[in-house]
């Protein structure tokens, strides 16, 4: 391979296939429509701008989850291995909730692995604020830096403490 050939093969800007589209559709359909219009609106930002569209590309991980599934991360760190990835036992976090008001997102980077690199996800989460003052982002909380997550305030809530 030629150092050109090289060159061009590292700036490829990342792109979700078929599938992982049709994936974002369904999870922004789960999000109440101010956070989905609020991603939508970052990622747009994002993606316009000709460094940060190289870098990676954010994509929702999850929005709704079932009560189940809250359950199957809480274990994580606790009963099955690996770190602690939330504090909210099923029924008790914002995911919970349907219409939910609240979804994480991770990075696809241009050779196909994900990121959860803070530094990524700390500039999205100032293209989430600006998008909609309601957003607030995990990053930003005292107790338990949550990066990927961002959560939105509404009528169901019952007041969090950050830790969804």
């Amino acid at each position: 391979m030629t150092q050109s050939s090289t060159l061009v093969k590292e700036r490829q800007v990342p792109r979700l296939n078929a599938v992982q589209e049709q994936r974002q559709v369904t999870r922004l359909g789960q999000a109440v429509p101010y956070l989905a219009a609020a991603y939508r609106q970052a990622l747009g930002r994002w993606v316009g701008d000709p460094v940060l569209r190289l870098v990676g590309l954010p994509f929702v991980t999850e929005c709704y989850r079932s009560p189940e599934r809250q359950e199957e991360l809480y274990a994580q760190g606790r009963t099955k291995p690996g770190p602690i990835v939330t504090y909210k036992r099923g029924g008790q976090s914002n995911h919970n909730l349907s219409p939910t008001p609240a979804l994480d997102v991770a990075f696809l980077l241009a050779d196909g692995s994900v990121s959860w690199s803070g530094l990524l996800l700390s500039k999205f989460a100032r293209l989430m604020k600006a998008a909609d003052a309601r957003v607030v982002w995990g990053g930003d909380w005292v107790t338990f830096k949550d990066r990927p997550h961002f959560e939105v305030l509404t009528g169901q809530q019952k007041g969090g403490d950050g830790r969804g």
